[in-house]
């Protein structure tokens, strides 16, 4: 056994700064710190992914509950209005009241009537307008314009005995008109309806001239044309126009929520129905319908803890503008707070002045986020998205299945209540992975101690041994693990002398498979360490031979005798390769490739390998008569430029590459069967040598027409 070298022994005498009870030591802890880290980072992330599905799972049920409250809702009053509008006191009423309101029109109003609703409007409407609008607004803007509307308002609104609450309680006006006996008859009966249905207001419109000629709670719309009138623009004209073109008794128009003046500016949504007489609409039933019975049912009215919504969550409906069509859970519970947060969220003053102004964020507080744009485009779904007010929330969301409008329904509730459980968990999971560590600590420093005494027995053998010392032995003092390692390494001292024989023996062979492989310069240079061995050649000269007829003799042949007959055949290629200096490059089936002039340069490349063609050729024909075999070789040779180098990595190839290379190629595949073709630079080398005879130019694959030239023999 060699003894190794100075600095190495040197090297392994010097002190290390970290032994291998230290390292034992800081194993322990570190395999418990990552124990204590896995088991608790997957407890953790199990726990909070449990929590969240929960979490979720009661959103997407609370979601869905108030989305069928809500959608049951509007079925219901739906039917109720299909079904007042085809009963045959709606459609009596509507003739009644229309005919009833064209007589009105056809007289003139008093100039003191007139002045009396102008005055009732100053006082009572105007100065509402004018809070909701922020502005100054004229008085004619608002006016009733026909004569019927001013006499109706003047009896039923200004001169109405009860208060603007409890209008409807009148029946009869007194004024003796035929308006007033119709209304004395339907009113009573209109009313129980409306109130049984749980309208806020009921409505007659005549389709005719889209008046609206009978209201039970008698406000400002009361009257009024929807064509023309003051309120032509609002969601009650749309809803009158829709339905007045359908004359089909199944029809239906819900028209969204939207603020509307003639009810002090509150959200309002209209459901109408036509009311259809001998195949004609003659008017249009309209139920008012207002936006507190909606805040009721997704509000839960008002009670979200007891609802499973905890301190922050809420569910929220949004229209598609992207405004609420709910009140807000903080709006309700802390107003100061509510608008301090939307100042912190960036809300624009506008929308914060409009909250303030109508008293409610219905259809003034714009909730747009991904959740709410999700449920409008009609897609369920949970995730965490930015809250109401920009803060990180759990959301189930998704869209109500409500004709005529598009709605969508959002749960949520804050990142930060939902998983206070898992903080809690966390600092739990810290106490006790800190209390594991210490228990690590403490039987790692005893455990390291302990196996340090045989260590370092076995260390100073190691030692000696690697100084040069081959009779160096161990004592094994225990028979746990570190002694059968004593005594493994003693057997390992006593093989390492007969091992080194061997391994020197193996590495002569392989050396000589080396040089079979590869050129001996270039497997020089591979040993030296050279990574990637690429050079190029100015001039040498490439061979590509091929056996014409062997494919047809191989496949009728046994595959051993196949294999020996090649065998034979390309060793006698070697050999006349090695007298002439030639370096072979590779075989591939039956073809044969070889090179001249690297990777040592010699001048007379092209001749020595014109030689080589001519005893290949030779060799073929006695190989043929030996075997009693019907095969020829074609060979082609070209000189010129190439690049050489060392390909792969497990199995090394020494190749090949250029335009000479395919060249020689070209000559072999377009040559003669027992014939030696070559290119011009060939010929202009050696025709002074040799006697070639000229084919003319030959079409060659990927270079068009070349000139060649057969060797006669």
């Amino acid at each position: 056994m060699n003894p190794m070298p100075a600095d190495a022994s040197s090297t392994a005498h010097r002190p290390t700064r970290w032994g291998l009870g230290a390292k034992l030591f800081a194993a322990l802890l570190f395999l418990g710190a990552l124990s204590v880290l896995v088991i608790g980072t997957l407890g953790y992330i199990r726990a909070r992914d449990a929590l969240e599905e929960t979490i979720y799972n009661q959103l997407t049920a609370a979601r869905q509950t108030k989305a069928r409250q809500v959608e049951d809702h509007f079925h219901d009053l739906r039917q109720d209005v299909r079904l007042l509008a085809h009963s045959k006191m709606v459609v009596e009423a509507v003739r009644g009241f229309r005919d009833a309101t064209d007589a009105l029109d056809a007289k003139p109003v008093p100039m003191e009537l007139r002045q009396a609703v102008e005055a009732w409007y100053e006082k009572h409407y105007l100065p509402v307008v004018r809070r909701l609008a922020g502005k100054d607004v004229p008085l004619a803007d608002y006016l009733p314009i026909s004569p019927a509307g001013h006499y109706l308002q003047y009896h039923y609104i200004v001169a109405n005995p009860h208060p603007a609450s409890r209008r409807r309680l009148l029946d009869d006006a007194g004024d003796g008109s035929a308006y007033s006996q119709v209304h004395a008859i339907h009113h009573p009966l209109l009313r129980e309806a409306a109130t049984t249905a749980g309208f806020a207001d009921f409505l007659l419109a005549d389709a005719r001239t889209g008046r609206v000629i009978y209201g039970l709670d008698k406000e400002v719309d009361f009257g009024t044309s929807l064509h023309k009138g003051p309120y032509r623009a609002t969601n009650l004209a749309a809803a009158v126009a829709h339905c007045t073109g359908l004359a089909d008794r199944s029809a239906t128009c819900l028209e969204d929520f939207a603020a509307y003046l003639p009810s002090n500016g509150e959200p309002n949504a209209f459901m109408a129905a036509p009311v259809i007489d001998q195949g004609a609409v003659i008017g249009v039933l309209v139920a008012q319908l207002s936006i507190e019975e909606i805040d009721r049912e997704v509000t839960g009215d008002r009670h979200w803890r007891r609802e499973g919504f905890g301190a922050t969550g809420e569910a929220v409906l949004v229209g598609p503008d992207l405004m609420v069509r709910s009140g807000g859970r903080l709006f309700h519970e802390d107003r100061d707070r509510y608008f301090a947060e939307l100042e912190a969220a960036g809300t624009p003053a506008e929308e914060i002045a409009a909250i303030k102004r109508f008293g409610s964020p219905v259809l003034h507080q714009r909730f747009d986020t991904q959740a709410s744009r999700a449920a409008l485009a009609g897609v369920e779904g949970v995730g965490q998205v930015a809250g109401n007010f920009g803060k990180p929330s759990l959301a189930s969301w998704g869209p109500l299945a409500i004709p005529g409008v598009r709605w969508g329904l959002v749960a949520t509730i804050e990142t930060a209540e939902a998983f206070a459980p898992i903080r809690r968990l966390e600092r739990d999971l810290l106490i006790v992975g800190g209390l594991v560590l210490l228990g690590v600590i403490a039987i790692g420093g005893w455990l390291s101690r302990s196996l340090m005494g045989p260590l370092r027995e076995l260390t100073a053998g190691v030692r000696r041994f690697a100084a040069g010392d081959a009779d160096v032995q161990v004592p094994a003092r225990t028979r746990d693990e570190i002694g059968q390692l004593c005594h493994a390494f003693n057997g390992m001292v006593a093989d390492i002398s007969g091992k080194s024989a061997q391994i020197e023996a193996k590495n002569q062979e392989n050396e000589a498979l080396l040089l079979n492989v590869l050129p001996a310069p270039i497997a020089d240079r591979l040993r030296g360490g050279e990574q990637s061995i690429a050079d190029g050649f100015a001039n040498v000269s490439v061979l590509f031979a091929d056996l014409v007829g062997f494919t047809a003799l191989a496949s009728a042949m046994p595959p051993h005798e196949v294999v020996s007959m090649l065998n034979g055949l390309f060793t006698r290629f070697d050999l006349a390769a090695q007298e002439l200096g030639i370096e072979k490059i590779k075989t591939v089936g039956d073809a044969y490739m070889a090179v001249c002039g690297l990777p040592l340069a010699v001048d007379d490349h092209a001749e020595r390998m014109l030689r080589m063609a001519i005893r290949m050729v030779h060799i073929t024909r006695e190989h043929a008569l030996e075997h009693r075999a019907s095969i020829e070789v074609r060979i082609g040779i070209n000189s010129g430029p190439v690049v050489a180098g060392v390909i792969g990595k497990s199995k090394y190839i020494y190749d090949l590459w250029g335009d000479t290379v395919n060249l020689a190629s070209r000559m072999e595949s377009t040559g003669v069967p027992g014939a030696i073709q070559v290119t011009r630079a060939v010929h202009d080398q050696l025709r002074d040598k040799f006697v070639f005879e000229p084919r003319g130019a030959i079409d060659v694959k990927g270079k068009g027409q070349v000139e060649a030239w057969l060797l006669k023999m």
